[in-house]
């Protein structure tokens, strides 16, 4: 049987004693397995978060390597690994925080040939990626295996974050938000910007609703969209309905 040993105990004292959490919530964070998909922005306080939480065993997704363009909003690197493998060096600064999980790295790109083998066997994706047809590829094997979709984006000053389980009756899943999006020109964030800290802020959010689709607490988040505006200095929520003509759920 799972169980917390004494240095665990201590380590995620401030989590047990949450009534919301407690010992049995931790426990299952310690068997939960997540995936992150992009190792960047969004990824980078994600991973830390997720590590620090004491989740079990992370799954890292990223084909990338450390440009120094990156560390004003990565927070995982420093100019020691400029040239580096995102994954190897998120495996190495996720170690540094906690020796309790399990981590691994895929140094590939995702995409609609590999997702479901890349992603099986996992409790939650949380996908941090910059473009449509690779989140489209998350979020449609996620769809097909039944696992809980954590998707955070950020542009500029602004954020999104929604979860989505379209295999519910009444939940929408992603392409019941976005249909058949597609990448249009100058739509990255080398071309259009971002502030560095709205990455935090989403990546940091993002793995909040990895760690609620594992223990449970609160108020259930999905089908609903979380929307920052940062020069506005605004948080606002909205419902997403399900589409009852969408290809993929309806």
């Amino acid at each position: 049987m799972t169980t917390l040993g004494d240095a665990e105990l201590d380590r995620y004292a401030r989590h047990i004693v949450l009534r919301e959490v407690g010992g049995s919530g931790q426990l299952r964070l310690k068997q939960a397995s997540v995936a992150v998909v992009g190792a960047g922005g969004i990824g980078s306080p994600a991973i830390q978060y997720l590590a620090a939480a004491g989740v079990g065993r992370l799954v890292i997704i990223d084909d990338d390597t450390v440009d120094l363009s990156n560390l004003q909003r990565q927070t995982l690197f420093g100019d020691a690994d400029v040239g580096a493998s995102k994954v190897a060096a998120a495996e190495t600064a996720a170690r540094r925080i906690t020796p309790h999980v399990a981590i691994e790295t895929l140094a590939v790109r995702l995409d609609t040939a590999n997702a479901a083998t890349l992603l099986a066997g996992v409790d939650v994706v949380l996908d941090g990626t910059d473009s449509f047809s690779t989140r489209l590829a998350v979020a449609d094997a996620a769809h097909a295996l039944r696992i809980p979709l954590v998707s955070s984006a950020v542009g500029q000053f602004e954020g999104q974050l929604g979860v989505f389980r379209g295999w519910e009756p009444d939940k929408p899943c992603y392409r019941c938000f976005v249909g058949d999006a597609h990448d249009a020109a100058g739509d990255t964030c080398a071309e259009q910007g971002v502030i560095g800290a709205m990455t935090g802020v989403m990546g940091s959010l993002g793995a909040l609703e990895a760690l609620r689709s594992i223990v449970g607490f609160g108020e259930d988040s999905a089908g609903k969209l979380l929307l920052v505006d940062a020069l506005a200095f605004r948080f606002r929520t909205i419902i997403l309905p399900k589409d009852p003509g969408c290809p993929c759920c309806g």
